[in-house]
Parts: C-alpha cells; structure tokens; sequence
C-alpha cells in the first residue's frame, strides 16, 4: 500500500491521462469506423474500394507499427503536433477498422427489405443509412463495440513509450524512486481493472435497453 500512497499524484496522473486518451480516441475510433463502414456498403464503388483498403490496412498493421509511422512519419511532410495528438490519431484510426467491421456486421443484420423500402420512400443513400438501417445495426454492436472499446482502453497503454503521460507509464518514475516494481505494476494493473471494468458496466447497460427497447 506504501507503494500507492506515496506515489498516488503519479498515479493519479497517469490514471487521468489514459483515461483522457481513451474518451478522445474514442470519440474519433465511432466516428470515423460509422463513416468507414458507411462506405464500405456504399453504393459508389470508389467509397467501396477506400474503406476495404482502411480496413484491410490497419487491422492488419501491429499498433506499434502504426505508432512510429504516425510518430516519425508525419513530421517529414511538416505535419508537427503535440505527442498526445499523434497517440490520438495512431489509436483512433487503428480502432476505427474494427469499430467499422462491427458496424458492418450489424448493417447486414437489418433485412435488405428495409432499404429498400427507405428507397422506394425517395430517401437517398445517406438518409437511407442514418434513419433506417443504423438505428436498427445499432441493436446488434452494443455487445462487440464494448469489446472493442476495452481494447482500445487497454492498447492506451503504448502511448507511454512515445512520451505520453498514461498509467503504464508510470512505472518508470515509481522504480526509479526504488519503490518494489512487483506493486507498482500490481497497482497498475488496478487502475487498468477500474477503467475496463466501468467500460464493460457502460456497455452492459446499454445491451440491457436495448434488449427492453426491442
């Protein structure tokens, strides 16, 4: 317990910092894998084709890969931004693929009947999409998006490497202190518990309204 209360605005530092990663990354992960898979079920081929390669690309790129492209890569085109600016983008678009393959999943779930109803109403694609089929896709992704999301929690933990302030992190300036690095990281550990843990709370409770709302 020594370990944590002495250390506890280090932590709590680090704590606050992966949360603020995950809620940022996150917000950009739902919004760019709905327009992703919107693509990918597009009527235009060209959309088509750009969100098979989005996908296709990521998910088949480790995250660390995809941190030092991001990190090392963009400034050589004079793109310089804050390191927690290019953790959020490294980890918001490596999530976004799978965000958009669970989205998809659920969009083929909805019986083809629907759009074409929407259709036949003079919706376009996009109204089709957005008041139609989405709504309905959503029922079925509340499950596989918490699991994405606690992925995505979790794979916070590489910023740290590319001098981002985030809980695993931490552990460097607690051992340098000659604190026991079997309790720091059981601590951090915890702290990671806590965040996956409220996640999957989140996620379970929307599930459970939306299980009532059908």
């Amino acid at each position: 317990m020594k370990t944590l209360t002495d250390n506890w605005s280090t932590y709590w530092d680090g704590f606050l910092g992966t949360l603020s990663l995950f809620a940022v990354s996150a917000v950009l992960s739902l919004v760019l894998g709905v327009l992703i898979a919107g693509f990918r079920v597009s009527p235009v081929k060209p959309l088509r084709v750009f969100g098979t390669l989005w996908v296709t690309v990521l998910r088949n790129t480790p995250l660390t890969l995809l941190f030092f492209i991001v990190v090392l890569g963009l400034p050589r085109f004079d793109i310089t931004l804050p390191f927690y600016t290019f953790a959020v983008l490294a980890l918001g678009c490596y999530t976004s693929a799978f965000v958009c393959e669970s989205m998809r999943s659920g969009i083929n779930t909805v019986p083809t009947g629907q759009g074409e109803a929407a259709r036949s109403l003079g919706m376009n694609f996009g109204q089709t999409m957005s008041l139609v089929v989405l709504p309905q896709a959503y029922r079925s992704v509340v499950a596989p998006l918490g699991s994405v999301m606690i992925a995505l929690a979790k794979n916070t933990a590489i910023a740290g490497s590319f001098s981002v302030t985030e809980l695993l992190g931490t552990y460097r300036t607690i051992n340098e202190l000659g604190y026991s690095i079997i309790w720091t990281f059981v601590w951090i550990a915890v702290g990671y518990l806590i965040i996956t843990l409220a996640i999957s709370a989140v996620f379970n409770l929307l599930e459970r309204r939306v299980a009532v709302s059908r």
